[in-house]
């Protein structure tokens, strides 16, 4: 076939792949897209404290909102939160997956423990962590004692934000645990045989076979675990309320929290959406581009 006659071939076809592509063109239009595009220009307004009278006041919002306090102290607690989280979850994801990857009876019934928390809506599992760590009736303020006693884990500035992680650690546990699990079934048998032939002990095995073969799952598991961190809402909502003074006040939360300053302000509750996608969408970039040349892709 010549190169004219492929191309005449293509252009015939063009009509029908966009007749196929349309469902999905319409979904991607409606529900990402045009709020993306609203965002914008939502972003670029400014209105009274009440929400109303709103001005147009070009890029200066997004580099008012930027440079506030309320902004960086939020971005702050929501950077604090990520590092809390992510390294935590992705390492007691990789713990229980390989400890559940042993072909020993009644393992399945803890693979069903690892992983029942998948199910939990984040509403649920705040409340009960709420509860465990309530200093009047939480079982786990009976444990720790004083600290949670007075004025609770919860209520103290110190130690709020990692009582919030502590719940999200937990809630995101059975995502990772199910991802991890998947990418060890993947990796080759004889690799682990190889290396136990050449005289390699469990580390050795776990480091120089396990780790790097997990690669590609540990990038995903991180991205997504990043990208979750950045978006949490729930937890500050149910279990703090973005206190005490503003120690839990996250982006997400700056933007829809009761609580925010600018619950009734549109026009920055965009700025500030848009500019958490900008930050979203670096660190996606950053993670993917520093780590994926580390990461070995087997066949």
């Amino acid at each position: 076939m010549t190169r004219d006659a492929a191309s005449r071939r293509r252009w015939r076809d063009a009509p029908l792949a966009l007749a196929m592509l349309a469902p999905s063109l319409v979904v991607l239009g409606a529900f990402v897209l045009y709020p993306l595009a609203r965002a914008f220009w939502l972003g670029h307004q400014r209105c009274d404290p009440t929400g109303a009278n709103c001005q147009s006041n070009g890029w200066d919002q997004y580099i008012d909102v930027f440079r506030s306090k309320e902004f960086q102290q939020a971005f702050g607690v929501t950077f604090r939160f990520a590092l809390l989280t992510v390294p935590v979850g992705l390492a007691l994801g990789i713990g229980l997956a390989v400890l559940a990857d042993k072909q020993l009876r009644g393992m399945g019934f803890f693979r069903t423990v690892f992983s029942s928390t998948v199910a939990t809506s984040v509403a649920v599992a705040s409340l009960m962590w709420f509860f465990l760590l309530n200093p009047s009736v939480g079982v786990l303020a009976d444990w720790i004692g004083g600290v949670a006693k007075n004025p609770g884990l919860l209520q103290d500035e110190g130690t709020a934000l990692w009582a919030v992680a502590v719940s999200s650690i937990w809630a995101n546990l059975g995502f990772t645990f199910i991802v991890v699990t998947a990418g060890l079934q993947s990796i080759p048998a004889d690799l682990y045989e190889s290396a136990y032939v050449d005289g390699a002990g469990g580390w050795m095995r776990f480091s120089n076979v396990t780790l790097p073969m997990l690669g590609p799952t540990l990038l995903f598991a991180g991205v997504v675990l990043t990208s979750r961190a950045f978006q949490s809402y729930g937890e500050f909502d149910l279990l703090t309320g973005g206190g005490p003074n503003g120690s839990t006040t996250s982006l997400t939360y700056l933007i829809y929290g009761n609580n925010s300053i600018i619950k009734n302000n549109s026009g920055l509750q965009a700025a500030v959406a848009v500019l958490l996608f900008a930050v979203l969408l670096v660190l996606s970039l950053l993670q993917i581009r520093g780590v994926e040349r580390r990461v070995h892709y087997g066949n």
